[in-house]
């Protein structure tokens, strides 16, 4: 019989970026959710997805990792409609707060999907299929012995440089200090991205730059180009 031990050492548990909290979904939320992912939703897959067939057209991708409640997701795919968006997302009353707003708005540019995104980006997505990835206020996992934890490493980094098209660009923000150096280190030490002066302006203000307000934290945002 195998130990308990020597199981761990030759299958060792993936680290998460997440944990799962089970937060209370209003009865809108549990609807979109049971009524509307065969039309906003998609599964989880090992294999590489069709992204012209998910969406049902061919446009440049749009990624949104951790995307909170959709507001940010929903309002970039309103402003621009010839452009496709995939949010990915962990928790359920955020996913279903997004397909509300998409269903409401009849964005049929919005997909979402509620898995690990860093297994979404290995798996699921193509090989140089993104013209940009959004990551915004990620969980900044502050106590020293929880930063392995955090998403933004240099694996995460090499694989966005895989999924991402020549020129396509990484746009982060966050409000931890000690986060925005270990990023932006992280992105420095990369021979695959180029900072850029400037970041996309588009960003719409979410509830977290308002937490970030009320701890006196200032916002740090930064994007890099897929050279």
């Amino acid at each position: 019989m195998t130990s308990d031990n020597t199981s761990q050492s030759r299958f060792p548990r993936a680290i998460r970026s997440f944990v799962k909290r089970q937060g209370r979904m209003t009865t809108g939320q549990r609807r979109a959710l049971d009524e509307h992912w065969a039309e906003v939703g998609v599964d989880f897959s090992d294999t590489a997805l069709d992204l012209t067939s998910v969406f049902g057209r061919e446009a440049p991708v749009i990624l949104e990792i951790g995307f909170g409640n959709g507001d940010n997701l929903a309002d970039l795919a309103e402003q621009n409609p010839q452009q496709n968006f995939l949010g990915i997302e962990v928790h359920e009353p955020g996913v279903g707060a997004c397909i509300m707003k998409a269903i409401d708005r009849e964005l049929d540019n919005v997909r979402v999907m509620r898995h690990d995104a860093v297994e979404v980006l290995r798996e699921s997505i193509p090989g140089q299929s993104l013209s940009r990835v959004n990551l915004f206020f990620p969980d900044p996992w502050h106590k020293k012995r929880h930063h392995k934890r955090r998403i933004v490493q240099p694996d995460f980094v090499r694989l966005l440089a895989e999924k991402l098209q020549p020129g396509g660009v990484f746009h982060v923000a966050t409000d931890w200090p000690n986060y925005a150096e270990h990023i932006a280190a992280i992105m420095t030490a990369s021979d695959q991205f180029a900072a850029l002066e400037q970041c996309p302006d588009d960003r719409s203000v979410s509830r977290f730059d308002t937490r970030g307000q009320k701890l006196g934290h200032e916002n740090w945002e930064r994007a890099w180009v897929r050279i």
